[in-house]
């Protein structure tokens, strides 16, 4: 792969699982939607070096799913060996940092390029019963 991760290669044990999260995804703040979804991935990755032991669940919700004039970009950016480098959002008139990205994930997530995800401390995320 051009763009491998090198998280996979140092931690081979690690495993994400990327499905379709086969759900409405909702993302409400204070009341109004954010984000509304049928076409949203649904990401479970371990968490630490505990591999027994799953995050919660993350949807990454398609662009085209999301009121993208609420969110301002912040100088925030983090970096995964598993995804690639991360980018942050805030909601206008809302919390800092609510929302991340992958812009130019590695080769193995790319299935999360330039998609969203939410913070679920700092929202409200509603998955409606399996579609």
């Amino acid at each position: 792969m051009a763009n491998s991760a090198p998280g996979f290669n140092r931690f081979p044990n690690h495993r994400i699982r990327l499905k379709p999260a086969r759900a409405r995804i909702r993302v409400k703040y204070k009341g109004e939607i954010i984000a509304d979804s049928i076409e949203a991935l649904a990401l479970e990755e371990p968490m630490g070096a505990d591999t027994s032991t799953v995050a919660p669940v993350v949807y990454y919700i398609p662009r085209k799913d999301v009121k993208t004039e609420r969110l301002l970009r912040t100088p925030k950016k983090t970096h995964c060996p598993f995804k690639g480098d991360a980018t942050y959002y805030a909601l206008r008139d809302g919390g800092e940092d609510v929302v991340w990205s992958y812009e130019s994930p590695y080769d193995e997530m790319a299935a999360i390029k330039g998609r969203l995800a939410f913070y679920p401390d700092k929202v409200e995320v509603v998955t409606d019963a399996a579609r």
